[in-house]
């Protein structure tokens, strides 16, 4: 199980953030600096124990209406050969010294652990405690008579609605960058053989729930 430390991060992952986000497709912002707080969010582990791995959700209040936003990241203690393009930024771990953090749409250890978690293989963990599973995480998915395993060999692209996760058999994984709450008696399989969903506060202090992938 991942160890969360109590430390510093210099910068912290907001400001990190801060400057990433308003580069991305699907970011709803202005043309300002977006204002961003901690909504919500999850973990997984990584079995080498090797890689962080976070869903995290933030709010931006920097426009005329606040936008939830999903924002997947790995961190790592080196670089990650061919994943320039996906560095989001790095830090100083008060404990674990520098640190990578990637948008994980790009880093096989997210993709291989979000495979695990639709297909049942892995549990989501608490963003904020040790070895504490969150079982708020929701997840549903009607397997591929025939195909195997959920593929790990997935293309990222961003487009103006969030982040495609392309297999060459034609499977998508589709993370919904923002976030919308949504009416909890909905179909589970709704949109696709999949989903998983998961619960933020809103910019009111509510706990919603929502989609954040659709298979």
């Amino acid at each position: 199980m991942a160890v969360i430390h109590r430390t510093d991060l210099k910068p912290s992952k907001l400001e990190l953030l801060t400057s990433w986000l308003p580069s991305r497709p699907w970011y709803r912002g202005g043309t300002g600096t977006p204002r961003l707080s901690k909504a919500g969010g999850f973990r997984l582990d990584d079995p080498r124990g090797e890689v962080g791995i976070e869903f995290l959700v933030v709010t931006d209040t920097s426009g005329p209406d606040p936008t939830t936003y999903l924002v997947p990241l790995t961190y790592r203690g080196a670089p990650l050969d061919g994943a320039g393009h996906a560095l989001v930024g790095t830090m100083d771990h008060g404990v674990l010294g520098p640190r990578w953090a990637y948008d994980g749409c790009h880093d096989p250890v997210l993709l291989d652990r979000l495979a695990a978690l639709i297909e049942g293989r892995a549990q989501a963990q608490d963003q904020n405690t040790s070895d504490t599973p969150d079982h708020e995480v929701g997840v549903s998915f009607t397997s591929f008579t025939g195909e195997g395993p959920l593929p790990t060999d997935l293309t990222a692209a961003d487009d103006q609605e969030g982040t495609a996760l392309a297999s060459p058999r034609g499977t998508v994984l589709r993370l919904h960058r923002v976030l919308r709450p949504e009416d909890d008696s909905a179909p589970a399989g709704r949109g696709g053989s999949g989903r998983v969903t998961a619960v933020w506060r809103s910019p009111e202090g509510d706990r919603v729930r929502g989609v954040i992938a659709t298979l």
